[in-house]
């Protein structure tokens, strides 16, 4: 369980955040998370293995594509995938701050690898609601 004092203490350190699983098909709540974030004036960096862009940014294939580290990756995946992605962060050169999985997402083995490496793990919670909740409505 993460306190809300770390939470709010996540948003007002980060400034860029990856969003594995981008997509801005209206009306998708990854689609309205990412507007949301970038509206808020974090630098979103959307990744998708297919899409071209999202948001009218350019997609990465990959985690490891990226061209700055990341102070956030958020994974709007299934749960299952999230340990692959967990894998992959591990064999990049870089890790993130925080390791968000979106709201009804879990994956504890994701979250061992990830705190074993020193990174903030957070599941099942939306990062729109919970930056709403706790930076804009105090």
């Amino acid at each position: 369980m993460i306190l809300d004092e770390n939470l709010r203490k996540i948003f007002m350190n980060a400034h860029s955040i990856a969003i594995v699983g981008a997509k801005d098909k209206m009306g998708s709540p990854v689609e309205h998370v990412g507007a949301y974030l970038l509206s808020k004036g974090y630098r979103v960096l959307p990744v998708h293995p297919v899409r071209q862009s999202a948001w009218g940014i350019p997609c990465y294939k990959s985690l490891l594509d990226l061209e700055e580290v990341p102070d956030i990756v958020c994974l709007f995946r299934e749960s299952s995938a999230c340990v692959e992605h967990a894998r992959e962060i591990l064999s990049a050169t870089w890790q993130p701050k925080v390791f968000w999985m979106q709201s009804g997402i879990v994956s504890e083995e994701a979250g061992k690898l990830m705190m074993g490496a020193g990174v903030t793990v957070v599941e099942d919670m939306c990062m729109e609601v919970e930056h709403k909740r706790l930076i804009y409505n105090k």
